[in-house]
């Protein structure tokens, strides 16, 4: 099976001749799987819908085939991706249900840990041949963020993304979606954020569209440099907190004080409101 078709990649495409930016938004359950799909549709966006695999573990099968089902069935195109598929069962867990007939749309294989870029290769290249036979698109990070969020497994000593190796690393891995280290990290910033913009028009140059740049590490950071490494050649951006933070708070408050459905209406519409200021910020709006 090829890649010909494949929804994240079409999607992220699209987003790159057109030059905005795709919000991949983290989801944790249906609540907020419904609010991206709304936020999506409202603003006539493409989207994608993001899960941690501690979230698929959880989950399984069933909440995959869900947030497929929401996805898939939307007004407007929306992609499954499993993120930061780190521990070998996890990403098992991903390869099996896609030869099951349950696949992601994408997986990132997260070898970013390993101590060399050979090492990093040989980890994802099995990984990604399995992938492709099933069609699903893999990430894969050149260097290494510091940092952990949300069951992400911690990780210390960045290494930045140096892009003159990019080109072979991709050929080598077989993948065909770069996240790379340019100063950013996974949770807060403790400094005001230094992103190293070179790093990314060096990519966008070296792969002329044709492998898309994700943005990981973006809690707290301001309205601007989104927009900055989204001019810089970035397409997918990946949000967790920004959204996850105010709808369990939310959520929290009005199960004590309302009926459930109630509670839960409400803080899917904070999720909701979230991601669709997201769509205008990253420039998406309008183009689904």
């Amino acid at each position: 099976m090829s890649l010909d078709g494949n929804l994240t990649l079409d999607i992220l495409h699209k987003a790159e001749k057109g030059g905005y930016g795709v919000l991949a938004q983290t989801c944790y359950d249906a609540q907020c799987a419904i609010a991206l799909v709304r936020a999506a549709e409202r603003a006539r966006s493409p989207a994608i819908l993001q899960i941690f695999p501690i979230t698929l573990a959880y989950g399984g099968g069933p909440f995959l085939q869900f947030c497929l089902n929401v996805a898939h069935q939307a007004s407007v195109p929306i992609a499954v991706h499993l993120d930061h598929a780190t521990d070998p069962e996890h990403i098992e867990l991903a390869l099996s249900l896609a030869e099951q007939g349950i696949p992601f749309d994408s997986i990132m294989v997260d070898a970013s840990h390993a101590d060399t870029d050979e090492e990093n290769i040989a980890v994802a290249r099995p990984y990604v041949e399995r992938a492709l036979k099933c069609g699903v698109a893999v990430e894969v990070e050149l260097g290494r963020l510091e940092g952990g969020e949300a069951g992400l497994r911690m990780i210390s000593d960045a290494k930045l993304t140096d892009s003159k190796k990019a080109e072979t690393f991709m050929r080598e891995t077989g993948a065909v979606i770069l996240a790379p280290s340019i100063g950013n990290l996974h949770g807060s910033y403790i400094n005001p954020p230094n992103f190293k913009q070179d790093i990314l028009r060096d990519l966008r140059r070296t792969f002329n569209g044709k492998i898309p740049i994700c943005l990981h590490g973006t809690d707290e950071l301001p309205d601007e440099l989104f927009a900055e490494c989204i001019k810089s050649g970035v397409s997918k951006i990946n949000v967790n907190s920004w959204a996850r933070d105010p709808y369990a708070k939310k959520l929290g408050e009005g199960l004590l004080s309302k009926p459930f459905p109630d509670a839960v209406e409400e803080a899917t519409d904070v999720f909701e409101k979230v991601c669709g200021r997201f769509f205008t910020l990253f420039g998406s709006a309008g183009k689904a």
